[in-house]
């Protein structure tokens, strides 16, 4: 029987204003640990023609910076909610993650305890949501993980594909075993944020299409579908004979009303001199294990790819040795640390060892990632992008990235995490922009060689 979440609390409409052009009410309808909503999210104004506002996640570690343990317990508490609402077990684990999600700065470390008679398939959304999947799979005794890419490799086809209407990044790929999904096991998607739910509907027709199977799962911090939107899952359902189980930390109904166009914004993109301050480039090559496939088009990098953040797939058994691996990484990087507040950046979709590595650092340091999405920059309280930076991404210049909310004079150190090593010509624009912020010690860290 499908399992699907329960009001347990009276249901509230919360009210935002996006730059006084538009209007977006929530009626919270699920909210089943009684987490602060005003924690969970603020809102933004995206610059996308099929949906012009965004969820910026306070806890996602995209846009907005977030203790990186944050992040993990995020993680962890969806998979608290899918052990308990889909599994019916009722974990010791929950009081413990539930009080230090409600610390500042809580101290933790990825656990794994939904049990081994449950052994799923865990996939997570590029882009945003590769940590977030991550770090849910470390949940599990026993199971798989992979997460979508936008990147298209040489040498090598994906199992899957499928496509985002939405996005402005739309093709999905998976490179994957096939016997990773050619099996009957449960297929868990987890995502930061459902509005339409279409991404994974996508991906099920996909999946089912060519390996079928009975169950599915969909997670997700925050679930905003309508009625109609759920209707299509009900929908889907029946057509395959097929259960789709939902699960998320927060569940509503969202109205949206815009009065006003919303001015178009300049490129934000400094194209002054070339930084002059003295980078430090660290390559951590030795703790980590590159695939040997590289990017298929010759304008981006060509360093391989690393193994051990999913994109190619990843066992539960193969957790204990990569988090010794981190943690020895993390130890060496944390010997280079000069600064007293410290940022670490991840890159696109390289987010969840990042995460991890500024987990175990040591104190002051925040996290969060670059990113494709653009959204128009306001200095306004409360408003999901203040400030906003934009460059190339130097490993793939055809796409421009963006981070948000770093202020000027904010951090005095900075660690950039690049999967595959760029040059420096490369880099140049991005460290003009960090340079422009006034961060003294910027330190590049690359994972695989050329």
């Amino acid at each position: 029987m499908k399992k699907s979440q329960t009001s347990t609390l009276l249901k509230k409409t919360h009210s935002y204003t996006i730059l006084d052009a538009l209007n977006v009410d929530i009626e919270v309808t699920a909210n089943p640990y009684l987490l602060p909503i005003e924690e969970l999210f603020t809102m933004a104004a995206r610059i996308n023609k099929k949906r012009s506002f965004l969820f910026v996640s306070k806890v996602l570690g995209k846009h907005i910076p977030i203790t990186p343990q944050k992040g993990l317990l995020t993680a962890a508490l969806l998979g608290m909610r899918y052990a308990e609402l889909i599994k019916g077990l009722n974990p010791i684990e929950k009081e413990r993650l539930l009080t230090l999600y409600s610390e500042d700065k809580p101290s933790y470390q990825s656990t794994s305890f939904i049990p081994k008679q449950v052994n799923p398939v865990v996939i997570g959304f590029a882009e945003t949501a590769t940590s977030l999947g991550h770090a849910f799979f470390d949940c599990f005794i026993n199971a798989e993980y992979f997460h979508t890419t936008r990147e298209e490799l040489k040498d090598l086809m994906p199992s899957v594909t499928f496509e985002e209407e939405h996005s402005h990044a739309t093709s999905h790929r998976c490179y994957i075993p096939i016997e990773m999904i050619k099996n009957d096991r449960e297929i868990i998607l987890v995502d930061d944020e459902m509005t339409t739910g279409k991404t994974a509907l996508n991906i099920i027709q996909s999946i089912h299409t060519q390996y079928p199977r009975k169950d599915y799962t969909v997670v997700s911090i925050l679930d905003w579908r309508s009625g109609e939107h759920i209707k299509e899952f009900e929908k889907l359902e029946n057509t395959l004979g097929i259960t789709i189980n939902v699960v998320s930390l927060l569940a509503g109904k969202v109205q949206v009303n815009q009065f006003q166009n919303i001015p178009e914004q300049s490129d934000r993109r400094d194209h002054s001199l070339p930084a002059k301050q003295p980078i430090e480039v660290i390559s951590l090559s030795s703790f980590f294990k590159n695939t040997g496939f590289s990017a298929l088009l010759s304008h981006q990098s060509q360093a391989p790819f690393i193994e051990e953040t999913g994109r190619f797939g990843i066992s539960s058994d193969r957790n204990t040795s990569l988090h010794q691996q981190i943690s020895d990484a993390a130890k060496y990087l944390s010997e280079k640390r000069n600064g007293v507040k410290t940022l670490c950046l991840g890159t696109g979709e390289f987010m969840y060892i990042p995460m991890k590595l500024a987990a175990e650092m040591g104190k002051n340091i925040l996290f969060q990632s670059t990113t494709r999405s653009p959204i128009h920059i306001a200095k306004v309280n409360g408003y999901g992008a203040r400030y906003g930076i934009n460059f190339l991404n130097p490993e793939d210049e055809s796409v421009a990235h963006f981070v948000y909310n770093i202020p000027p004079n904010e951090y005095d150190e900075v660690f950039i995490f690049f999967e595959r090593e760029v040059t420096n010509e490369k880099l140049k624009p991005l460290l003009k922009q960090l340079e422009n912020l006034q961060i003294k010690s910027i330190k590049v860290v690359f994972f695989s060689q050329s």
